[in-house]
C-alpha cells in the first residue's frame, strides 16, 4: 500500500510546471547565428476591473441671436458715436447689457431693435448721477489699452511692446478691408465673437489683411514722412489719452509755450505737455547757447542731453526745416568727435530722411561719412546700396571722392595710397577713419613682413603707415608684441620683419574678428 503524497509536494510540482526555473534553448548545430526566440509571459489578470473614464463635460456653444448681432453693429456704428463718450466706456456698457441678458436667459425676449444703445444709457446715467463720469473715467484709467504704445515700452504705467510705424500702415489697410461699422473698433475680440460666430467667417476677414513683412523696410523712413516743411506727420511714440488735459496727438502738432533755454531730456511716456515744449524761436536761441557752452566747457554728457531734448521738441512740434537739419548735423559732428557712434547713427538716420525733402544742409559731407562708416563696420551690403544711389554730381564732390578713393585703395590692397588719403581726410572724416586705421596698419604690416626681409627701418614704417613720428610708430609696434623685434643700430632703429610676421598676422586676425558697430558711450 503506497502512501499518498503530501499536499505541499503537489503544490510544488504544479508551481514548477507553471513557472519553470529555466528557458529551453535549442542546441546550436551550425555557425549561422540562430534567430532569437521570444518567450511570452502572461501577466496575471487584475482582481478588479479599472473604473470607467468619467464622461467629458462639453460646454454648450452659445448661439447669439441675429437681433443681438445687429444691436452690436449699431453700437459700433460711426454715426451713433458720441464725442463725450469714449469707446472704452461704450464697450464696458455693451458687454454688461449683453452679459446680464445672457445670465437671465432673456436674449430671445428682449426687444433689441428698440433697446437704447449703450451710448444713450451712459448719457441717461450721467444725467441722473453727475459723478458717474468721474467714477467711470478713474476706473477706465486703470485698464490697459492695447492700442496705445510708447517709445520706451510703457503705456499709462503698464509695460507694452514698442509700437512700430509698420503697424500704423497695417491698421489703415485693415480698416479699408473691413465693413464700415467695424472700422471704429479694429481687432475687437468681443465684437468679432458676436458678429462672426463662425470661426471660418472670422478667418476669412482676417485673411484679407496683408502681411506685416512688406512694411519692414520702411520702418525708419516713414518716421519723417508726410511732414516736410512743417507739415503734420504721425508720431507713433505718443499715446492719445482721451481724458488727458494735454493736447491730443490726432489733432495736429503740439505748439510749445515754454520760454526756458535749457531743459533735461526725458523720454515721453504720454502725450507732450505744451507748457514744457519750447517753440521754434526759443529753440533757435537754445542752439546758439549750446554752441557757446560746448566751446567753453566741452562737456559732452551735458551737451548730448541738451541736444536730445532739443531734437525731441522739434519732433513733437513736427518742425522739419533747415533749422532741424542744422541741429542734427551739429549733434552728429559732436558725437563723431567724441566717438559716440550710437548717437551719431541716430542723427545720421534722421538726416537721410530730412535730406530727401531737400531742406538744405550738407548732404554730400554726411554721405561721405556713411561710406567711411560702412568701411569701419565691413558692411558690404549697405555699402553697395550707397554706391548705387550716388549721382555723378555727388561722386565729384571732394568729401565723397575721398571716401570712394579710400574704399578703392583698401579693396585693391594699396596700403600706401590708403594712408596718404588718411592724412588728407576732409571735414571730420578722420574721426571715423581713426576707428579702423589700427587694424589696417596691422594688415599692412603683415604684407611688409612678407615683402621686406630680413629687416626694415623704423622710419620707413612711420612714413608708409601714416604715423606722425617714430615714437608713435614704435609705441604701436610695442603694443602689438613687437618690443622684442626692434634693434637699434648705427643707421637707426630697425624692425626684424623676418621674425615678427606671425605676431602681426595673429594681431590682424583678432582685429578683424569682431567690429563694434554700436560704440555707445
Amino acid at each position: 500500500m503506497t502512501a499518498a503524497a503530501p499536499l505541499w509536494t503537489l503544490a510544488k510540482d504544479n508551481i514548477m510546471q507553471s513557472y519553470p526555473a529555466f528557458t529551453a534553448v535549442p542546441a546550436r548545430r551550425a555557425f549561422v547565428r540562430p534567430e532569437p526566440t521570444l518567450v511570452h509571459y502572461q501577466h496575471p489578470q487584475p482582481l478588479y476591473p479599472p473604473p470607467p473614464d468619467p464622461p467629458k463635460k462639453t460646454k454648450p456653444k452659445r448661439e447669439w441671436p441675429a437681433a443681438v448681432r445687429q444691436y452690436v453693429q449699431r453700437s459700433f456704428a460711426t454715426e451713433n458715436s458720441l464725442p463725450d463718450i469714449s469707446r472704452e466706456e461704450m464697450e464696458i456698457k455693451l458687454k454688461k447689457v449683453i452679459s446680464d441678458a445672457a445670465e437671465s436667459e432673456t436674449l430671445h425676449t428682449v426687444d433689441w431693435e428698440n433697446l437704447l444703445l449703450p451710448q444713450g444709457m451712459i448719457q441717461a446715467e450721467r444725467a441722473v448721477n453727475p459723478n458717474y463720469a468721474n467714477v467711470t473715467s478713474t476706473w477706465r484709467d486703470q485698464i490697459p489699452n492695447p492700442n496705445m504704445q510708447e517709445t520706451n515700452g510703457f503705456s499709462n504705467g503698464i509695460f507694452s511692446k514698442k509700437r512700430k510705424s509698420s503697424e500704423l500702415v497695417l491698421e489703415q489697410t485693415e480698416q479699408e478691408a473691413q465693413p464700415p461699422w467695424r472700422s471704429t473698433n479694429p481687432r475687437n475680440a468681443f465684437e468679432d465673437r458676436l458678429t462672426y460666430p463662425d470661426k471660418r467667417q472670422r478667418s476669412e476677414v482676417v485673411g484679407k489683411n496683408p502681411s506685416k513683412s512688406q512694411f519692414s523696410l520702411e520702418t525708419r523712413r516713414r518716421r519723417f514722412e508726410g511732414g516736410a516743411n512743417g507739415a503734420p506727420s504721425p508720431l507713433p511714440y505718443l499715446s492719445p489719452k482721451e481724458d488727458s488735459p494735454m493736447q491730443d496727438v490726432d489733432r495736429g502738432p503740439v505748439i510749445g509755450t515754454s520760454q526756458i533755454l535749457e531743459k533735461k531730456y526725458f523720454r515721453l511716456t504720454s502725450a507732450p505737455n505744451p507748457a514744457t515744449v519750447r517753440p521754434l524761436h526759443i529753440l533757435e536761441k537754445t542752439l546758439d547757447h549750446l554752441k557757446k557752452k560746448w566751446k567753453q566747457e566741452n562737456n559732452y554728457s551735458y551737451i548730448c542731453d541738451q541736444f536730445k531734448s532739443l531734437r525731441q521738441d522739434l519732433t513733437v512740434q513736427h518742425i522739419k526745416n533747415d533749422f532741424t537739419v542744422n541741429v542734427y548735423e551739429i549733434h552728429a559732428r559732436i558725437a563723431l568727435e567724441k566717438g559716440d557712434l550710437g548717437e551719431y547713427n541716430q542723427c545720421q538716420t534722421q538726416l537721410r530722411a530730412l535730406y530727401s525733402h531737400n531742406l538744405g544742409g550738407h548732404p554730400t559731407e554726411f554721405k561721405a561719412y556713411r561710406i567711411l562708416y560702412f568701411i569701419h563696420t565691413c558692411n558690404r551690403t549697405d555699402m553697395n546700396d550707397v554706391l548705387a544711389d550716388l549721382t555723378p554730381v555727388e561722386k565729384k564732390a571732394s568729401a565723397v571722392k575721398h571716401a570712394l578713393d579710400a574704399r578703392s585703395a583698401l579693396a585693391l590692397g594699396n596700403y600706401h595710397r590708403f594712408f596718404q588719403l588718411y592724412l588728407e581726410t576732409p571735414n571730420m572724416g578722420a574721426y571715423l577713419m581713426d576707428m579702423f586705421v589700427g587694424r589696417e596698419r596691422l594688415a599692412a604690416l603683415t604684407n611688409i613682413c612678407r615683402a621686406y626681409k630680413p629687416d626694415v627701418k623704423l622710419r620707413f614704417i612711420t612714413e608708409e603707415l601714416g604715423f606722425e613720428s617714430d615714437e608713435e610708430s614704435a609705441r604701436f609696434l610695442c603694443d602689438h608684441g613687437g618690443q622684442d623685434f626692434l634693434e637699434e643700430r648705427d643707421d637707426g632703429v630697425r624692425l626684424l620683419t623676418g621674425k615678427i610676421g606671425n605676431v602681426f598676422e595673429g594681431a590682424k586676425n583678432v582685429a578683424f574678428r569682431k567690429v563694434d558697430i554700436k560704440g555707445q558711450i
